[in-house]
């Protein structure tokens, strides 16, 4: 009777409340429908309402959302602009963000982590984006993609060596890309070679995110190049290795504070309990990271979207024009509302990835598609802001022309959007 009860229960009260009309009719009462009878009025109806919706999230993640977007607004707006001219992440702020547990989110406590949830890392990286994009993708590449990929592959002992360093005070770096392999992810030129115990790596790494600051870096090297995108394997590198160095900074249009740099390898010797999960299985390590961590991007540029709308409502408001503010013009509150309503729409979609992906459930399809819409949409609404601000808005005194800067890599890193469009291409058409 429990089972046939919890069968019932996506019914809507208004049914609810039918078949309990029904089932008290003396004429049709039986001894099985009195019983089921008792349990239905001993049930909250409420618990029958519906799942909650996408953007109901608990006290909890309520709490956390609200704390970062404080410490974002108090700590990290003042420092932004300098950051941004200086192409540097302040040194006291990376400090404060381990010690905030910002930086070791999914990392169970047992580890020194905070032992969240992949949504609460989504829910930090949109937070702080909406103050600075280049801050945000720090905390993303870290908890995203270096530690779901040291907690999923790791061994007991690797966990045991590197999860407490990320969540301590080690920044971590996702070293894929190279000059020929961008879209092409699995082109790669940098070889791993075997020598008894340990690999010999030599070669390049480009626009690596988090590289200057990094202490430890995921890089992906070919064992076996006839075996083809099967034939690479993961490393963990630390800094200060042999043969291994960070070599030029990426002077860059957007995000500037976060460093972007080329590694280079020459001999570059690393012990063979370095490798992460089976040799030759990188390609996989990769593959399952990356879909994670598209969906961090999604979250960086609702974020970044998020902050711009927040700055023009608020110039629409204080800014008067022919003796009224802006946003007494129905122009003007057509465009807020335009990209208000983009600004959910990505959210949404973001949000509904990120809870696929912590329930067990397939989001390749999901990310993808979160990706690339919230990347339009931060392009289409951080230059929608610096209209609204007009001239002002173009010059560097007012935060929207660094956010409309910033908005540009969205569509570029982690899978470009043609990229993502050739992924929901090849989930959606292929089916039946």
């Amino acid at each position: 009777m429990r089972l046939q009860l919890e069968i019932l229960s996506p019914l809507k009260i208004v049914a609810r409340s039918h078949i309990l009309n029904l089932l008290t009719d003396s004429k049709r009462l039986t001894s099985a429908d009195a019983t089921l009878a008792s349990l239905l009025n001993e049930v909250n109806v409420s618990k029958y309402a519906g799942p909650p919706a996408l953007t109901q999230i608990t006290d909890e993640e309520r709490l956390f959302q609200e704390s970062v977007g404080k410490f974002a607004t108090q700590r990290i707006a003042p420092l932004s602009a300098a950051m941004d001219e200086s192409q540097q992440m302040d040194p006291g702020l990376l400090r404060e963000l381990f010690e905030l547990g910002l930086m070791g989110i999914p990392i169970p406590e047992e580890f020194g982590g905070a032992g969240g949830s992949f949504f609460d890392s989504i829910l930090a990286v949109e937070a702080i984006s909406a103050v600075d994009p280049a801050v945000g993708v720090l905390v993303d590449v870290q908890n995203t993609l270096v530690e779901n990929a040291l907690l999923r592959w790791g061994t007991e002992a690797q966990k045991q060596r590197w999860l407490p360093k990320v969540a301590a005070d080690a920044v971590g770096a996702y070293a894929l890309s190279e000059a020929a392999s961008g879209s092409d992810a699995f082109a790669l030129e940098t070889r791993a070679i075997q020598r008894g115990h340990d690999y010999v790596l030599n070669g390049q790494k480009l626009w690596i995110t988090n590289a200057r600051e990094a202490g430890i870096f995921l890089l992906f090297a070919t064992v076996d190049p006839s075996a083809g995108y099967k034939g690479i394997t993961c490393f963990v590198l630390e800094r200060g290795m042999p043969g291994f160095q960070v070599g030029r900074k990426e002077d860059k249009l957007g995000i500037r504070a976060s460093s972007t740099c080329e590694l280079v390898l020459r001999d570059c010797v690393v012990p063979g309990d370095h490798a992460l999960g089976e040799p030759g299985n990188g390609y996989r390590i990769a593959i399952e990271t990356l879909n994670e961590g598209r969906i961090g991007i999604g979250a960086q540029m609702v974020g970044l979207a998020s902050g711009a709308w927040q700055h023009a409502a608020r110039w629409a408001k204080q800014r008067k024009q022919f003796g009224k503010p802006l946003a007494e013009f129905q122009a003007m509150q057509f465009q807020l509302a335009e990209m208000a309503t983009q600004i959910e729409a990505a959210r949404l979609m973001v949000y509904n990835a990120a809870r696929l992906k912590d329930s067990g459930a397939g989001f390749q399809k999901e990310a993808a598609m979160a990706k690339y819409f919230a990347s339009h949409v931060a392009e289409q609404v951080a230059s929608l802001a610096v209209e609204v601000f007009g001239g002002a808005g173009f010059v560097k005194d007012y935060p929207v022309e660094k956010l409309y800067r910033d908005a540009k890599i969205g569509k570029i890193y982690e899978g470009t959007s043609f990229m993502q469009l050739a992924t929901i291409a090849k989930l959606t058409l292929d089916k039946p």
